[in-house]
């Protein structure tokens, strides 16, 4: 599974900076599911293309 982050370092972010936003819990998804079964797919973000792969040793590679 992926876990986009900590919660609390997150809450402890905001928290130091003094804004009031409420952290959003980051979503959880499975790469399997992510990547449809196959080792790699292509992320768009603000118009940029983004290649996530697992490589031959397991380890997630996110590249532009």
């Amino acid at each position: 599974m992926i876990d986009a982050g900590n919660d609390k370092q997150h809450q402890e972010d905001h928290a130091h900076r003094g804004d009031n936003v409420q952290p959003q819990r980051p979503v959880r998804l499975q790469v399997a599911t992510l990547l449809e079964g196959g080792r790699e797919a292509i992320l768009e973000h603000a118009g940029q293309d983004y290649r996530l792969r697992i490589t031959a040793n397991g380890k997630l590679i996110l590249t532009k």
